[in-house]
């Protein structure tokens, strides 16, 4: 396995279900300036010291070993990355590694506006932002953070760079934004932009609260449906997503159903945490430790079995619909 494969010979590595594996989400840092109501308490939570999150460097040469394994997709996560500096060099670095063909972002957008130019002048393909009202005084609530104009620019600099396609990634939670669910749908309408609806993950502080707000994905959609027909439709990069279009929509509609459709036979995806954990399920407590393999200097092959030590690992599916504690909140996933 030594050795980038040419596109002839391209490397191919599944896990123990035959699920092809070639996309690695890479948390940047645990911080983040907002304080999600289904993320974390209003306090935050203990951050993780500087010196235990892995450098660009380090990042860099874990993600050049996954290319000679077939990693082909990466995506930039936190907490926010964007709160984490020197963020271009990171991109330019890993769009730089032969086998990586695409390269996105999730951000929450509110300091994305002044970066988004060098964003995409770095390498970086396309970008996810956070967004789950339009209404001024519930942003502020469900982020506790007073800031939805930001992160309104953010978007807009987005579509100015040219990142494409932008998502726009809505939490449906019961009681809170479900009576505007349909205007920010219409959205697509009026800008190429992708909204997708994805149901309330029990990965915060309090699974009994993401319980009560869960708003299942069918009656999202019903509700959506008020604003028109919904056409099948498809986007770059949809993932898990079931995706419509309105007639004369410039952008799609999406919807991720983690809950109540279980799609994780299709799931081919790894995580990386900012602490340097690869975890094979984004809802399962194992890791397999990637920082001290290679602060001790452990070589490519060794690096090579850490991949397919968390493939062996990669369960058949999710057990979300439990309700059960977790080790890290998504903050600390990366998501």
């Amino acid at each position: 396995m030594g050795g980038f494969c040419s596109p002839e010979e391209e490397a191919i590595v599944e896990d123990k279900l035959g699920r092809r594996i070639d996309y690695l989400r890479i948390s940047v840092t645990d911080r983040c300036n907002l304080r999600c109501l289904y993320c974390m308490p209003a306090e935050g939570v203990p951050s993780i010291s500087h010196g235990e999150i892995l450098s660009y460097e380090e990042i860099i040469h874990f993600v050049h070993v996954g290319a000679q394994l077939g990693i082909r997709r990466l995506r930039l996560t936190g907490g926010e990355p964007l709160v984490r500096g020197g963020l271009t060099d990171l991109i330019r670095g890993l769009k730089a590694i032969p086998g990586i063909e695409e390269l996105s972002l999730t951000s929450n957008g509110t300091l994305l506006a002044a970066q988004a130019g060098k964003l995409k002048a770095a390498g970086l393909d396309r970008i996810n932002i956070s967004l789950d009202t339009l209404d001024k005084e519930k942003y502020a609530a469900i982020t506790r953070c007073d800031c939805l104009g930001d992160a309104w620019a953010g978007i807009q600099a987005a579509l100015e760079a040219g990142l494409a396609p932008v998502k726009i990634n809505t939490v449906a939670l019961r009681g809170i934004n479900g009576d505007e669910l349909a205007d920010i749908a219409a959205l697509t309408l009026k800008y190429p932009l992708h909204v997708r609806f994805i149901e309330v993950m029990p990965l915060g502080d309090d699974v009994d609260w993401a319980c009560r707000h869960l708003l299942p994905l069918t009656e999202v959609k019903t509700r959506v449906e008020t604003v028109g027909k919904l056409v099948p439709a498809t986007v770059t990069g949809s993932g898990p997503a079931q995706v419509y279009r309105f007639a004369g929509g410039l952008g799609t509609v999406g919807f991720i159903a983690a809950l109540s459709h279980n799609f994780c036979q299709h799931c081919n995806r790894l995580r990386l945490t900012a602490d340097g954990k690869l975890k094979p399920c984004l809802a399962s407590d194992l890791e397999v430790d990637v920082k001290g393999p290679l602060r001790s200097g452990a070589d490519e092959e060794e690096l090579q079995a850490l991949y397919r030590r968390a493939l062996a690992l990669k369960p058949s599916r999710h057990r979300l619909e439990q309700y059960q504690e977790h080790q890290r909140l998504m903050n600390q996933i990366g998501g």
